[in-house]
């Protein structure tokens, strides 16, 4: 859900910073799927783009954010960069929230006696 506003971006040469998250899945409709029915998944993994390719292939800067400490120096980047810039940070798809992982979720799930 990012192409049109990348190409608007780019076309009226806006200097902003795009942070795209990226763990792979529908998370929230994932962990919905979890608290209801552990490990019954239906429909939620994703095959993406590579999504800094298509940012490039629009015109905007892009760069993907793998670890923690990488972030910094690419913020930077992206900030100092007179055009649109796209951040891709992958993460973990476990680390649905900052509470709880979707494992927790689920084994709270099965304990509780959700529909498996």
């Amino acid at each position: 859900m990012i192409d049109q506003e990348l190409a608007t971006a780019v076309q009226y040469e806006l200097s902003l910073v795009v942070i795209l998250v990226n763990n792979g899945m529908y998370g929230t409709i994932r962990m919905h799927q979890e608290k209801r029915y552990p490990g019954r998944i239906s429909g939620t993994d994703l095959v993406n783009p590579d999504f800094c390719k298509l940012a490039v292939a629009f015109g905007a800067h892009a760069e993907r954010v793998k670890e923690t400490k990488e972030f910094i120096p690419v913020l930077r980047r992206a900030v100092a960069n007179s055009r649109p810039s796209l951040i891709e940070l992958m993460v973990d798809p476990d680390a649905i929230s900052p509470n709880q992982t979707l494992a927790e979720i689920r084994a709270a799930a099965t304990m509780n006696g959700a529909n498996t």
